[in-house]
């Protein structure tokens, strides 16, 4: 096991990790934090963050560095992400490495005429390459230029900053065939980690639970109409996002149907502790960290077989995975299929699979990363 605090890459001990915004409890923060943890001596550089998820307290000890950011509409906090990232970072040369996440502070690599820089790659961003019709299709015509140019400029400046890495680093195998298929980019795959201890066992009790983000591309709307087919069933919903209003008034007479918002850590642990199983159906998943916390709970999952789950879930051991094309009609079937004693019998696979993603296995791999780097 790695100690808490690792020690320091001597050669190159001033560093700084960059990600977009830290705007809510989600996969990609967690994961920032758990950078910091295994590279204690590095800065923190995002755009901004949310005062209530991430208060100075918990931010304690960090050496932070936000740009305040306007963050009010995602297509606007893009493009002033791109243009803070790009302008209000020129600090950053006197780092002797940068590690970069998300989609609009890899801008600021262009700061750096010196020094090594890595890319930590959760995905590509979606609505300029594989979802852009998706997203393209839910506007009005009138906006759909729009749309379109904003994908045009977002495909030019992320290929331009991405290709000044000296290392890429994927969190799936199908993030790195994005890579590949859409930049024409090599990458490494290291699996985010997940806090084991965080994460347990707390009992079994007669609900369902879906973690994900409640947007379009989550499909969580595919969960609210199978339960309201499912009314001597329980389905609680703990996150928040842009669908979240359309979601309820879609399950406003479904009393069956529970929508939490956002929770802090504490109590998403626990509903995820003590539920029966998760759903997670989201389209193509980039990874996926919600299955795998739910595994290290003792808690199967049901999702769909494409995208990252197909690296992390095993059908019939640690869960159900659905062959797409997904529809209502197979969900149900598998919820029902995954009943409160099938899915204790799983618990033991499901911890099992969870200890392949560590945080001290995460860890290690990431400063090997960066001392390869450094030593070629």
């Amino acid at each position: 096991m790695l100690a808490t605090q690792p020690p320091p890459l001597a050669s190159i001990s001033r560093g700084a990790i960059l990600y977009d915004f830290l705007h809510c409890q989600g996969g990609a923060e967690q994961l920032t934090l758990d950078l910091l943890e295994g590279f204690p001596d590095a800065d923190l550089w995002v755009g901004y963050r949310d005062q209530h998820w991430f208060s100075d307290q918990r931010l304690q000890g960090i050496r932070l560095h936000d740009l305040k950011l306007p963050a009010r509409f995602p297509g606007g906090r893009t493009l002033l992400g791109l243009l803070g990232f790009r302008f209000r970072t020129s600090a950053l040369a006197r780092y002797d490495w940068a590690l970069f996440s998300g989609s609009v502070a890899v801008e600021a690599v262009h700061q750096r005429p010196r020094g090594y820089n890595l890319y930590y790659c959760h995905t590509v961003p979606r609505f300029a390459y594989d979802l852009q019709q998706d997203y393209t299709s839910r506007l009005p015509r009138a906006a759909r230029p729009a749309l379109s140019l904003a994908a045009a400029g977002m495909r030019h400046r992320y290929q331009k900053a991405l290709n000044r890495m000296d290392l890429i680093i994927a969190n799936s195998e199908n993030i790195r065939r994005r890579l590949q298929r859409y930049l024409g980019l090599d990458a490494r795959v290291i699996h985010p980690p997940c806090d084991l201890s965080r994460h347990r066992w707390q009992g079994q009790q007669s609900y369902y639970l879906s973690t994900a983000r409640l947007e379009p591309y989550k499909r969580v709307d595919l969960l609210v109409e199978a339960f309201r087919q499912l009314p001597d069933l329980q389905l609680v919903v703990a996150s928040g996002g842009s669908e979240q209003q359309r979601l309820q008034r879609l399950a406003k007479d479904a009393p069956n149907i529970r929508f939490t918002g956002w929770l802090e850590a504490g109590a998403l642990s626990q509903l995820v502790g003590q539920c029966i199983g998760t759903l997670y159906i989201a389209k193509d998943e980039d990874f996926g960290m919600s299955p795998v916390e739910s595994m290290a709970a003792g808690k199967p999952v049901i999702g769909v077989a494409e995208g990252g789950l197909l690296e992390t879930l095993k059908d019939g051991e640690t869960g159900y995975l659905i062959q797409p094309p997904l529809n209502v009609a197979k969900l149900i079937a598998s919820v029902r299929s995954l009943s409160p004693q099938r899915a204790l019998q799983m618990r033991t696979a499901c911890e099992q699979r969870a200890q392949q993603f560590s945080k001290a296995r995460f860890t290690a791999r990431m400063r090997d990363a960066l001392a390869e780097v450094v030593d070629a």
